[in-house]
């Protein structure tokens, strides 16, 4: 958010919908069509519009899709400044069709790509042991969300945005149990006392790390704003309870300096790795082939595989005349442990795919299923091609550039979390540095020492 001022250009879509759409830069161009896969933007639900923005790139302002004027009018001016705002209504008054004009960079607007971002991280951080990335504790991410959500609220309205909304991870009542809509990740983007209710559980550890920083580190004031940003959206909303007694107790006393806290054992994770039911893989039989399959995260919901391009491996074995398949998948360490109908997509020389169903032992899922001894065209050596999806939530798999966008995604979270290890530049304004980390960012280096990553 260094530049003042950014050129976009406001324009009214063809056909009945209306619909404007407000691009950074002096034209329309290859950020209008999204900017890649889902995985690589950031995208936020606001009063009457959506909001994305490229998570690779420097943080700026966004593309918006507005749908509805009306509503957007009691932020556009906020977000891009009056001359955009002017814009869009004459493009709803229909001359002209586009405008460009010069947008201000506003604190809305950093606060509002640090929310898209958050929410971005909920839905697609890349946690990996096997690619040492460690999982962000979703109770404090969903706790700042909130905070930055209540920072924010200019950008949605009392008409209920999501009054309707079944989530973008809804996949029915497998979705409620593990992970669709209990998750963070698909909340109502407007709903700060929501995400609130959901994750009190980081509140305590939130301030027991803020009462043992010192009183000037920057780490200090970023909870701070945090911690109050709460109270006061806790406050507005009529909410209550023992955690949010003890938060505004804390708040009203003077922080006491000099004690001393483990961050990592605030948040290090207990739960370890639980049995599952299933066979274990066999060996035996000669093998024919190995290899690694494609791990696509559209395919399958937060939480379940380890997000490592390396995680889903196979094995092809000759069993007499029979020929079959293994596959393991390294699991992510939130993975349900029963219940989960994940399956690995197995095709044979190009021909029709098989479906092979997982059952989680330990820290990976497995199973094994037979196959056609010949395939298709009877190719010597065969060509196997393995993925991983969840039945009823698989969008499909994406193109073969997809992993290059992955591997960017890794090295953008690699640097993020290296800045986490540092000395945290931060003004106490949730606006600040926009790209900076987020409080899950700084606690996962820390428990990630505790966790052995």
């Amino acid at each position: 958010m260094a530049r003042a001022h950014v050129d976009v250009h406001v324009t009214r879509g063809e056909g009945e919908d209306g619909t404007i759409r407000i691009a950074p830069g002096p034209a329309p161009g290859p950020a209008e069509d999204g900017g890649g896969p889902d995985f690589a933007r950031a995208v936020l639900d606001v009063s009457g519009a959506v909001l994305s923005w490229p998570v690779c790139e420097e943080p700026g302002l966004p593309l918006a899709e507005v749908h509805d004027v009306g509503r957007a009018q009691q932020w556009l001016w906020a977000l891009y400044g009056e001359r955009t705002a002017a814009a869009v209504q004459t493009c709803v008054a229909g001359e002209p069709a586009g405008v460009r004009v010069t947008a201000d960079v506003t604190a809305l607007a950093g606060a509002a790509a640090r929310l898209g971002l958050g929410h971005w991280a909920a839905r697609w951080w890349p946690a990996s042991y096997v690619d040492g990335i460690p999982a962000l504790e979703p109770d404090v991410l969903g706790l700042e969300l909130a905070a930055l959500t209540h920072w924010c609220q200019q950008l949605f309205d009392a008409f209920g945005d999501f009054d309707d909304f079944d989530g973008f991870l809804d996949f029915g009542d497998f979705g409620d149990r593990h992970g669709g809509r209990d998750r963070f990740g698909d909340r109502p983007d407007g709903c700060a006392a929501q995400l609130i209710e959901d994750h009190q559980a980081a509140l305590d550890p939130l301030i027991q790390w803020w009462r043992a920083a010192p009183p000037s580190a920057d780490t200090a004031r970023h909870l701070e704003s945090v911690l109050r940003l709460l109270d006061d959206a806790a406050d507005g909303a009529g909410l209550d309870g023992q955690a949010l007694r003890r938060l505004r107790s804390a708040l009203e006393q003077h922080r006491p300096g000099g004690t001393t806290v483990d961050v990592g054992a605030l948040f290090v994770r207990r739960d370890g790795y639980a049995l599952a039911a299933g066979d274990p893989l066999v060996a035996g039989g000669r093998v024919i082939a190995r290899g690694s399959g494609t791990n696509d995260w559209r395919r399958y919901p937060p939480g379940f595989v380890d997000a490592s391009e390396t995680a889903v491996s196979w094995t092809a074995r000759a069993l007499g005349a029979r020929r079959q398949i293994e596959v393991e998948i390294v699991a992510h360490v939130a993975a349900p442990v029963a219940g989960a109908p994940l399956v690995a997509e197995v095709g044979v020389n190009g021909g029709r795919r098989t479906r092979v169903p997982l059952a989680r032992r330990n820290d990976v899922w497995t199973g094994r299923a037979d196959l056609d001894p010949h395939g298709p065209d009877g190719a010597v050596p065969p060509r196997f091609e393995v993925e991983v999806l969840l039945p009823g939530f698989d969008p499909g798999p994406g193109g073969p550039e997809d992993r290059a966008d992955r591997d960017a995604i890794r090295a953008l979270v690699r640097r993020r979390l290296a800045t986490a290890a540092q000395p945290l530049a931060y003004d106490g304004s949730p606006h600040d540095a926009s790209s900076g980390p987020f409080l899950a960012e700084i606690a996962a280096v820390a428990t990630a020492a505790e966790e052995d990553y």
